[in-house]
């Protein structure tokens, strides 16, 4: 505890320095400083060690516990699911894949196969011949007819439509379009005419009278309208224009100025002292969470060491001193002798159990002699084969010229 208030006098020392060459942090911060590192060190010494105990105890559970309760799982899901899974599909799904695989193969690919080569394709083949044949017959018939018709409606058809297109309708086309074009001009001049009475009543009956009224009576009477409505604006500015004066005056007297009197005067001062303690009290938890930590470093180790000499040290010794001598002289008294004595025993049964099958074979042998006879030999005869090839060499040669 000395050594952090050491700690923290050097840094409060260290920041005045700091102040007094770039302007001072104040005797408030000052005041507060060290009543806040100090109340929030006692706070957080207790939470860091019992965090570091937690993690401690986490990871001491992840190892011995949690991962190998993990894998003994992973592997008994493993034995359990993917195994029976893995030999039912390699043992059973698979060859009875494959026997299906081949059985349509065989029952349903191979005769499908056969009927098409052997009877789809030449039925096919006979059909498109005789359908060619038919088509052949066809459009030879069709093309006899189409010339036929085409000469019959040439000289039928075709021939009166255009003699009396040129000796009957192309007359009488012409006359008509004659008698149409001076109907239409005749028309035309009736229509200029219309036109123009019709223009000149319009503008001296209409027009003329129209200009006069909005020269002389609608342009005085809207102008002295105009005048009379800028007039009752103008009084209306006003008027709205007293009353707003009146209204921002009041305003301000009675909400603004003693709204601004309390935001300067009272809540930035306490905004400042309030940001000031949260600040010191954020660094204060900085600080006390590193100082916690090392003190929480300092019980562990010392915990530890405690531990090791109080429990591991005398176990250890005990498993050295003591056990240790007792299982050799254990293992060199009982355990050797007796592993040499069984395998002495094993050795033993092991050869009187080959001797007792060769017995049982021999005397196997010898009933089988004595109810069937000697076995028969197989005889060598030659069958007229060649020998086997032999090795090249180097002295030997494949060819009729060299060969000895």
């Amino acid at each position: 505890m000395r050594g952090v208030l050491g700690g923290m006098e050097l840094e409060k020392s260290g920041g005045r320095a700091g102040g007094a060459a770039g302007g001072g942090e104040g005797c408030l911060v000052t005041a507060i400083r060290l009543p806040v590192r100090i109340v929030v060190l006692v706070l957080v010494v207790p939470v860091r060690m019992l965090w570091d105990a937690l993690v401690v105890t986490g990871r001491w559970l992840n190892d011995a516990l949690l991962r190998p309760v993990g894998r003994g799982l992973l592997w008994l899901a493993r034995a359990v699911f993917v195994w029976p899974l893995v030999g039912l599909w390699r043992y059973l799904l698979t060859p009875l894949g494959q026997l299906a695989l081949w059985l349509g193969k065989v029952l349903i690919v191979a005769p499908a196969l056969w009927l098409y080569r052997w009877v789809l394709t030449p039925v096919g083949h006979a059909v498109m011949w005789l359908v060619r044949g038919v088509g052949v017959v066809l459009a030879a018939i069709g093309a006899g007819a189409y010339a036929v018709l085409a000469w019959l409606v040439r000289y039928l058809v075709v021939v009166p439509a255009v003699w009396v297109y040129r000796w009957v309708l192309t007359p009488v086309g012409h006359a008509v379009m004659w008698l149409v074009r001076g109907v239409g001009v005749v028309l035309a001049a009736m229509g200029a005419g219309a036109y123009a009475v019709l223009a000149w009543l319009v503008r001296y009956l209409v027009v003329v009278p129209a200009v006069w009224l909005y020269t002389w009576v609608l342009t005085p009477v809207g102008r002295a309208i105009a005048w009379c409505a800028r007039g009752v604006a103008w009084a209306a500015g006003m008027v709205v224009s007293g009353v707003g004066t009146a209204l921002y005056w009041i305003m301000r007297v009675l909400f603004v100025l003693p709204a601004l009197a309390v935001w300067r005067w009272v809540l930035v001062p306490v905004g400042r002292v309030l940001a000031i303690i949260g600040r010191e009290i954020w660094d204060a938890l900085g600080h006390a969470w590193r100082v916690a930590a090392h003190i929480s470093l300092v019980v562990g180790r010392f915990l530890a060491t405690l531990f090791r000499w109080i429990f591991v040290e005398p176990v250890r010794w005990v498993y050295r001193s003591v056990l240790t001598p007792i299982g050799h002289a254990v293992r060199d008294a009982v355990l050797r002798p007796a592993a040499r004595a069984a395998r002495s025993v094993g050795r033993a049964t092991r050869q009187a159990l080959a001797s007792a099958r060769e017995s049982v074979r021999q005397a196997r042998a010898d009933f089988r002699r004595m109810l069937f006879g000697e076995p028969r030999k197989p005889l060598l005869t030659d069958r007229g084969e060649p020998p086997a090839r032999q090795a090249r060499t180097l002295g030997s040669s494949t060819t009729a010229l060299t060969k000895d």
